[in-house]
C-alpha cells in the first residue's frame, strides 16, 4: 500500500485561512490587528525572496506589516537601534530580522536585542528556555519544528508513546523539535532519540523509528532499507543538487532533493512528506501563527 503524502501546501493553506479569519474577528471586535515588522539588511537575493513572501503573506492575513530595508553598509548599532525602536512600539507584536546578516554584524547580539515577547522566530535564549520548560511556559516555538508538529497532528499521526528518531541536531530544527515531541501534553509524549551524521550505526537507530525526521541537510542520507515499514517519514532536507529548465517559465531553476529517497519510500513508509512541498511551506505559516499569538498575549494583558 502506498504511503499517504503529507502535503505541506494544503496544510499551510488551511492554517492561513484560520489565521485570517481570527484576525478579521479581532479587528471587528477591537479595531486592532497583529503588527509585524520585517527587517532586511542588504540585498541578498534569497533573503529578498524570503522577506517578500513573508510580507505578502502578512498582508494577506490582514496584519499591520512594516517593512524596513537597511543598506548592507549599515552599522551594527544602526540595526540595534532599529530593533529597539520596534521593541517600544505597541502596535508591533512581532519583530523579524532576516538572517543571514552581513559579516560585520554579530547575529547573536541582534537576536538577543529583540524583546523576547516579540521574538516570533523563537530564536531568543529566553524563548528557547521557555520551550525547554514546555507546557504553558512555551510561547514562540521555532517555526520549522512547530510546522512539523502541526503536520503530524493534522495528518492524524499520533505521537503518544511513539519512537521518534531525529537525524540532525541543529538549533533551528533538531534540538527544539526533540524538546517539543518529548514534552508532556497534546501532540507530544514521544520517546525521542537525536542522531547525526557522526552517529555510530545510524541505520539501526532509523530502523526502529515510528516517526523518522531527516534534518541533516545531506541529500539521500537516509537509505530506504533504514526505514521501518509503515513509519512516518518527515523530510526536512532541502538540498540543491543541480539545475533544470522550468517548463512553465523557460528559466533555470534549482533541482531540490531531500535527505531521503521519496520515490523509493512510497511503498515502504506509511506517511511521507515530499521535497519540495512538504515541511518548507509550513515555516511562514507558523511565523504568522506566532505573530497572531503575540498579538493575543498583548490583548490579554
Amino acid at each position: 500500500m502506498q504511503a499517504q503524502i503529507i502535503n505541506g501546501l494544503e496544510i499551510r493553506k488551511a492554517i492561513l485561512e484560520e489565521i485570517k479569519a481570527e484576525t478579521a474577528e479581532y479587528k471587528t471586535k477591537t479595531g486592532k490587528v497583529p503588527g509585524l515588522v520585517t527587517i532586511l539588511v542588504g540585498e541578498n537575493p534569497a533573503s529578498v525572496s524570503y522577506v517578500t513572501l513573508k510580507v505578502k503573506t502578512a498582508l494577506e492575513m490582514g496584519f499591520n506589516e512594516v517593512q524596513v530595508n537597511l543598506p548592507e553598509s549599515c552599522t551594527e548599532q544602526e540595526l540595534l537601534d532599529t530593533v529597539e525602536k520596534y521593541n517600544r512600539d505597541d502596535s508591533i507584536h512581532g519583530i523579524l530580522v532576516q538572517l543571514p546578516l552581513p559579516k560585520h554584524i554579530d547575529e547573536n547580539k541582534v537576536i538577543y536585542a529583540i524583546d523576547p515577547d516579540k521574538d516570533v522566530d523563537g530564536f531568543h535564549p529566553v524563548n528557547i528556555g521557555r520551550l525547554l520548560l514546555g507546557g504553558k511556559h512555551t510561547k514562540y516555538p521555532p517555526c520549522t519544528p512547530a510546522g512539523i508538529v502541526e503536520m503530524l497532528s493534522r495528518a492524524g499521526v499520533g505521537t503518544e508513546g511513539k519512537e521518534v528518531v531525529i537525524v540532525g541536531r541543529s538549533n533551528l530544527v533538531g534540538k527544539p523539535l526533540a524538546n517539543m515531541l518529548c514534552a508532556k501534553g497534546k501532540n507530544a509524549n514521544a520517546t525521542v532519540t537525536i542522531c547525526h551524521t557522526g552517529t555510530k550505526d545510524l541505520a539501526s537507530h532509523c530502523k526502529r523509528a515510528d516517526i523518522l525526521v531527516a534534518a541533516a541537510g545531506c541529500p539521500g542520507l537516509i537509505k530506504p532499507e533504514w526505514v521501518k515499514p509503515g513509519a512516518c517519514v518527515i523530510d526536512v532536507g532541502v538540498n540543491r543538487v543541480g539545475e533544470k529548465i522550468s517548463e512553465k517559465t523557460g528559466k533555470k531553476v534549482a533541482i531540490l532533493k531531500g535527505d531521503t529517497d521519496f520515490d523509493a519510500l512510497l511503498d515502504i513508509a506509511g506517511y511521507i512528506t515530499p521535497v519540495p512541498g512538504g515541511v518548507g511551506p509550513m515555516t511562514i505559516a507558523m511565523l504568522m501563527k506566532n505573530t497572531l499569538n503575540a498579538f493575543k498575549y498583548t490583548m490579554e494583558k
